[in-house]
């Protein structure tokens, strides 16, 4: 079973910046990292859960409009953890954010590609 925990969430004034980390644990094989892709989706209250970043099993990243330039993907493959470092926030970033992971995804930023989530960071960001 694949467990994922987030961390480095928190409260920041509008143009600050944070650095949100997901570690991935769980499997049998250390080998197994480098096969899953990997995201980040966030949830604001009231609105549905959204791609935000993902990084597929070749390194490539995929960002949505909202946050390209602003948000950028790490790979530690010797800690088992994706980064996520996030600058110039504003207020529309506020929300719970969720690491997802799954070995056979076609779509990175699709919440219905990933089977393995972990249990979010709050992100809030004041003007």
């Amino acid at each position: 079973e694949v467990q994922l925990v987030e961390s480095g969430g928190g409260s920041v004034q509008a143009g600050g910046s944070l650095n949100l980390s997901c570690e991935i644990s769980g499997y049998i094989d250390s080998r197994y990292w480098s096969t899953y892709s990997m995201a980040w989706f966030r949830q604001a209250p009231g609105k549905e859960r959204e791609g935000v970043a993902g990084i597929d099993t070749d390194g490539r990243t995929k960002y949505s409009d909202s946050v390209k330039g602003r948000f950028t993907l790490f790979k530690d493959n010797a800690k088992n953890t994706l980064l996520m470092q996030m600058i110039s926030l504003k207020p529309d970033d506020t929300a719970m954010y969720y690491c997802a992971a799954d070995p056979q995804t076609t779509e990175l930023l699709s919440l219905y590609e990933y089977n393995n989530w972990g249990q979010g960071t709050q992100v809030t960001v004041s003007s």
